[in-house]
């Protein structure tokens, strides 16, 4: 009985962050009665729960199974010839392997005869018969040569045949090898009162395919462009021709940030105490092992992970996620390669400043401020980050949603020039019932040497002392910064004209008891 078979190719395709959900389409006249129709082939990976079956036409879909085919070891001609030819050569190598025994033992029989005669031949030359010896001596020595000189002939004829077997076996295995892998067929049961053609509809979900958010990000004045891309990859084992393709978001994060300071702690120096050797328990190392994985987690949960308006694709907004189709029809290969789609280009207005931490390094950061004033919500991805036409670094851009604004780190620029250094330092010894006092002030300059006015953010510290014997008192801050924290992070907001320069002083004094030995004291 023939089988009924759907020609039924990939028509669309929806890509989510991690998996994707493939549509078949296909047309087939189906007798009346109870038929089964197959669609294949399809993929090993698929889901079997996720198969379903739609369509249009007088069918009723009884159900729909999955079932693995099986490629036969094919009767296919070329094999059969090669396979045929193999035993050929076989057959050859073991005739000429047998001949080589032959003569082999033919060689040692002649060497063994010749010893044999030895005695024989004293006797012989003795009697005076030379004659009759030179003509066996001859004779002997042709047959050794003749046998010897076949054995050279057989080792040539059996190493060709033996290269010819090799040869043989490496186009059989490169057939094997190219050979279709076993593919997974869905068995449809529909139900027609007549004979009639239908149009079937099979979709299925498939791992190892997904997509993730790339963008550019160019500023060119203060106006900030942002390309949207979505990058696919599948390697599902079948390939995706240009089809109806569209991507789900979702929230799928290495992070260029502004720099941050740490607290500055000063605090009584510890001894450390010596520890008697013990055997720790299991349950407290058990659990202390278990403590610095949770905390490995969670610092690692905390760590930062041109207009083409034209080439926008088309979005659907649901209630909780929007899907987009690209603007051109894209061919995705199961080649596990990323594959570039269009999704959106985004003017943005940015409002650029500067920021520095000189305590830390001099160098001083570009920062844009930019309001997602689109309606699109930006999943999280990697960002190139361009300055006019400069490449100037990658970024990483958080969830955006509409409305929203973050910080984007833009790379450095060397026309704001900053320089920390220290300008005073005191210490006294601590004598009996008095404390020990040390002061320090530093002087930061900030010049602009860019043609505009710039906004500049200044950020230094002072110690936090984690002792009642230390205490820390600022002595000197010019000008009144904008906010100190109780961590010790003062910050500055300034605007300084083209060619400005701005001096900055911070001073402070730590006192401590006479019995502290501090530590954590830089300069």
């Amino acid at each position: 009985m023939t089988q009924l078979v759907v020609d039924a190719p990939i028509a669309a395709v929806t890509v989510y962050p991690d998996r994707a959900r493939v549509t078949r389409r296909g047309r087939i006249t189906v007798p009346a009665g109870d038929q089964t129709v197959y669609a294949e082939p399809l993929p090993l990976v698929l889901q079997e729960d996720s198969v379903r079956v739609a369509g249009r036409g007088p069918a009723t879909v009884l159900g729909v199974d999955v079932a693995t085919r099986y490629h036969p070891q094919a009767p296919d001609e070329a094999v059969a010839e090669l396979e045929r030819q193999r035993r050929e050569v076989e057959v050859e190598v073991a005739e000429l392997t047998d001949a080589d025994d032959v003569q082999a033992q033919l060689d040692a029989f002649l060497a063994q005869l010749g010893r044999r005669a030895g005695g024989s031949f004293a006797r012989t030359l003795a009697s005076g018969a030379g004659d009759e010896l030179g003509g066996f001596t001859e004779s002997l020595a042709a047959r050794l040569s003749a046998v010897r000189a076949k054995r050279r002939e057989l080792a040539t004829q059996l190493r060709e045949a033996e290269e010819r077997l090799a040869a043989a076996d490496r186009r059989l295995a490169a057939i094997a090898e190219q050979r279709p892998p076993d593919r997974r067929s869905a068995a449809i049961a529909l139900a027609l009162d007549s004979e009639a053609e239908v149009e079937i509809e099979l979709s299925y979900v498939v791992p190892v395919a997904g997509w993730r958010s790339s963008y550019d990000v160019r500023l060119k004045g203060d106006q900030l462009t942002l390309n949207w891309y979505g990058l696919i990859t599948q390697h599902t084992g079948e390939d995706w021709p240009e089809c109806d393709l569209t991507l789900s978001t979702a929230r799928p994060t290495l992070t260029a940030k502004v720099p941050e300071l740490d607290p500055w702690y000063l605090d009584r120096f510890h001894p450390p105490v010596p520890l008697a050797p013990a055997t720790v328990p299991l349950s407290l190392a058990a659990s202390e092992a278990a403590y610095g994985a949770d905390s490995a987690r969670a610092e690692l949960a905390a760590a930062p992970a041109a207009a083409f308006a034209d080439l926008a694709a088309t979005v659907e907004q649901g209630v909780t996620a929007a899907t987009y189709t690209p603007p051109r029809p894209v061919a995705i290969p199961a080649d596990g390669a990323s594959h570039r789609a269009t999704i959106a280009a985004i003017d943005l207005d940015a409002e650029l400043d500067y920021i520095t931490a000189p305590v830390r390094s001099t160098d001083v950061h570009l920062r844009a401020t930019v309001v997602n004033s689109s309606t699109h919500t930006l999943p999280a991805g990697k960002a190139a980050v361009f300055h006019e036409a400069d490449f100037v670094g990658s970024a990483a851009l958080p969830l955006w949603a509409p409305g929203e604004d973050v910080e984007l780190a833009l790379g450095l620029d060397d026309r704001i020039r900053v320089e920390r250094k220290l300008v005073r330092r005191t210490a006294t010894k601590a004598t009996l019932g008095s404390t020990r006092r040390r002061e320090v002030e530093y002087e930061t300059k900030i010049e602009n040497h860019t043609p505009r006015r710039a906004k500049v953010t200044v950020l230094d510290q002072l110690p936090v002392a984690r002792d009642h014997e230390i205490t820390v008192k600022p002595v000197t801050a010019e000008p009144e910064p904008a906010e100190t924290t109780d961590l010790g992070v003062v910050t500055w907001k300034l605007e300084l004209a083209a060619g400005e320069e701005i001096k900055i002083k911070l001073g402070f004094r730590v006192d401590t008891g006479k019995s502290v030995e501090l530590t954590g004291w830089r300069e």
